[in-house]
């Protein structure tokens, strides 16, 4: 079930009509729970039993963690827990990919070996509930929280339709202490939250798939070369295309969660704002950043055992979040790019704070006043240029059409002819441009600090004008790009 369709919104009526029915909290959280099987059920039902049992097994994992004070038998316990995520997701979303490498490794030093392709399909957001059931059996190993006291809130906080199929990615702090107690929306969190709910399907409905998608699959699908103008667009188009659609759906998420009363993490932070790749990384799938900077990054050591090993360390966290978003070497490119960027980032800010005088910050922290917008502005595009030839690994299927691509952008092409029409090239840089105005607008704020800042009259304006493009792009169903991963 997707968000922009008919079905979820009668699906989520009924669940908002019975969430606020005069019944226990006991019952309100199995409806809920009941609702999130539905939820994930409509992609593939017998999905839910893989569901069943990472939740039935880190449950009671985490509790004897939590419990187990025998070090060797507590190491067991965890790499019993690895395994099982782990090693589910690896099967289910990386089998093909490992086999296929396999093969191509044998047949390099010479030995014949053909086996029939398998036939493994991706459940829909395995890489998010492995990551959030994950991150509660290594929190009860270092006992960084207390054990969720019964199966049903475990099992609500990993299912809960909102952030189940492509996140927020939570942790048990976060929203575990919020099925302890009975909560609904209230007036403001309603409004709120349909306010929310109505954005992030504008910008998945409208924008990203309306707009958007067409000129990215036309100019990504195609085999040839194009003039630069044709690749930059296509590769724009992608760029607001990812934002509007991931981004989209965590608007959604945050949105519906709120509409029940419950507070879902921030996801995207308007990363096209960013100054330097640090920042983009604390407004970009903030979730997946913090997640894999505290589960990954510090435990290899982050930047306590030495600039070279902190280097290393940074490398090998983005090289592994790269592979987290897909099974192919082009995302391990991505990953690796932005890993290198945020070397270069480093090694620059560290020369300029080791120069005598020098203050402990760089013009990727300095402030945002006077004649240093302008130079921080600046700054902001040539990130989000870099950032955009990264993109073209994300979304190339293969390193040949990504270096057809690479080519094309930078002028290298040869008999190129044009793709595009006119009106596909306006629409593209008009779009393009008001985002990134608006990310940079934004960057310290939030929708709905904005909103409580707005004439209520013209608040009501914009989202009527958004609820009508929504009406005229009704035919979009199409899933969001991160269900994939």
């Amino acid at each position: 079930m997707v968000f922009n369709s008919y079905t979820f919104i009668a699906f989520f009526l009924i669940v908002l009509l019975l969430h606020n029915l005069p019944i226990s909290w006991r019952a309100k959280k199995i409806n809920l729970l009941l609702a999130s099987y539905v939820f994930y059920a409509a992609w593939n039902p017998p999905f839910i039993l893989l569901l069943w049992l990472s939740t039935v097994v880190d449950y009671f994992v985490g509790r004897a963690l939590y419990k187990q004070q025998h070090v060797t038998k507590k190491r067991l316990l965890l790499v019993l827990s690895l395994i099982g995520n782990l090693g589910m997701l690896c099967f289910f979303k990386y089998g093909a990919f490992l086999l296929e490498n396999f093969v191509s490794l044998v047949n390099l030093v010479g030995i014949e070996f053909s086996p029939a392709a398998p036939n493994i399909i991706l459940p829909a957001g395995i890489s998010f509930y492995t990551f959030t059931t994950l991150c509660y059996t290594i929190d009860m190993y270092h006992k960084r929280s207390e054990p969720v006291k019964s199966m049903l809130d475990f099992s609500l906080f990993v299912t809960f339709f909102p952030h189940l199929v492509a996140g927020p990615i939570v942790r048990p702090p976060q929203l575990v202490p919020q099925f302890e107690t009975p909560r609904s929306a209230t007036m403001k969190q309603m409004t709120e939250g349909l306010l929310l709910l109505t954005l992030g399907l504008f910008m998945k409905v409208v924008l990203a798939d309306g707009q958007l998608a067409g000129t990215a699959n036309d100019v990504f699908g195609f085999t040839g070369a194009l003039p630069s103008i044709d690749a930059w667009m296509g590769v724009l188009a992608f760029s607001g295309q990812i934002f509007f659609d991931f981004g989209g759906y965590s608007t959604c998420a945050i949105g519906a969660a709120l509409c029940l009363g419950f507070v879902l993490p921030e996801n995207f932070k308007y990363p096209y704002a960013a100054i330097g790749f640090s920042d983009f990384w604390r407004r970009w799938h903030i979730t997946l950043s913090a997640w894999l900077r505290d589960y990954l990054y510090i435990p290899l050591g982050g930047n306590r055992k030495g600039e070279l090993n902190t280097y290393i360390n940074l490398m090998i966290t983005m090289l592994l979040g790269g592979l987290w978003h897909g099974a192919n070497w082009t995302f391990v490119v991505w990953g690796g790019l932005h890993g290198f960027y945020l070397w270069v980032e480093k090694f620059i800010k560290d020369k300029l704070t080791r120069k005598p005088g020098t203050q402990d910050q760089s013009i990727v922290t300095a402030g945002m006043t006077g004649s240093n917008t302008s130079l921080l502005f600046v700054y902001a595009l040539f990130t989000f240029f870099l950032i955009n030839v990264t993109w073209v690994f994300f979304r190339a299927g293969t390193f040949s059409q990504a270096w057809t691509m690479l080519g094309s952008m930078f002028g290298m092409a040869q008999d190129a002819e044009p793709l595009l029409t006119t009106l596909a090239i306006i629409k593209v840089s008009v779009i393009i441009t008001l985002m990134v105005i608006a990310h940079w607008w934004m960057r310290n704020s939030s929708v709905v600090q904005l909103a409580q800042k707005i004439p209520l009259w013209f608040l009501a304006i914009v989202w009527a004008l958004m609820l009508f493009a929504l009406a005229l792009s009704q035919e979009s169903t199409s899933s969001f790009i991160y269900f994939q991963f």
